[in-house]
């Protein structure tokens, strides 16, 4: 069995990005695990911080749930996550915590501050995590770097509107109901997005833009991620091997 941990910025990040991948690796038989670095607490227009922080980490360990996983909250305010000590330190806390094989995270370009800062956190913390004098907090050191995959920005594009283009992706036609169910379970998200967003259906908006993945790698529904494999982290394609025939080639040209 292995261990998978997704971390990303905010509780439905995971559900909208890379849900339909936890499941179909849920299903394999590996233990998965999920953080958001924060609990989302500016995500409302009718509730308080507190509160909605609150709301938002039950919706998230619903969510997580579905799929059998464990979730935990990294407590850094929403819109509050910066590429400094104090965050990189939670971060990498939160690793150790899960102790995980692969990681997969945000990607480095994004339209969100917190999306982009997160990306950065988690790449650095990866390789922190397996440094014993880097202390956090009661979690045991790792004994080496994980496997590490940025998942897709939201719509595929860097804030310039550039395509971000996956190394792979992932068939999630199997399992898109999971996936839709752990998204749903974001109740509170739907009048945000519609005000925020201009995403009068939180649903629709993410089922469109799975099937505009699986349009790029000829399927009819898809995730997709890339690689990090600069040195010293892991160059072993493990993520792939385990995701056997959920596994799809480049995108078509």
């Amino acid at each position: 069995m292995t261990t998978i941990l997704a971390i990303h910025a905010h509780p439905d990040d995971i559900e909208t990005l890379g849900a339909g991948t936890l499941a179909v690796l849920a299903a394999k038989g590996h233990a998965i695990r999920i953080v958001t670095v924060t609990a989302g607490d500016c995500g409302s227009n009718d509730t308080e911080p507190a509160q909605t922080a609150a709301i938002r980490k039950a919706e998230a360990a619903t969510a997580a749930a579905l799929i059998g996983a464990d979730y935990r909250c990294g407590e850094v305010p929403d819109l509050c996550v910066f590429n400094d000590d104090p965050c990189r330190r939670r971060v990498t806390e939160m690793i150790r915590w899960a102790a995980p094989d692969i990681v997969l995270t945000a990607s480095p370009v994004d339209y969100h501050p917190d999306h982009e800062a997160v990306s950065v956190l988690v790449r650095d913390a990866c390789f922190a995590a397996s440094v014993p004098n880097y202390r956090t907090g009661e979690a045991k050191v790792l004994t080496g770097i994980p496997h590490l995959y940025f998942m897709d920005p939201i719509g595929g594009r860097d804030r310039e509107g550039v395509k971000v283009v996956p190394d792979f992706g992932v068939d999630v036609a199997a399992h898109f109901v999971t996936k839709q169910a752990m998204l749903a379970a974001h109740k509170s998200q739907d009048s945000w997005v519609s005000k925020q967003h201009d995403i009068s259906d939180h649903q629709a908006s993410m089922e469109a833009w799975t099937r505009r993945r699986g349009r790029d790698f000829g399927v009819p529904l898809a995730e997709g991620f890339r690689q990090y494999r600069h040195h010293p982290y892991p160059r072993t394609a493990l993520l792939q091997e385990l995701l056997g025939e959920a596994l799809v080639a480049p995108p078509v040209a």
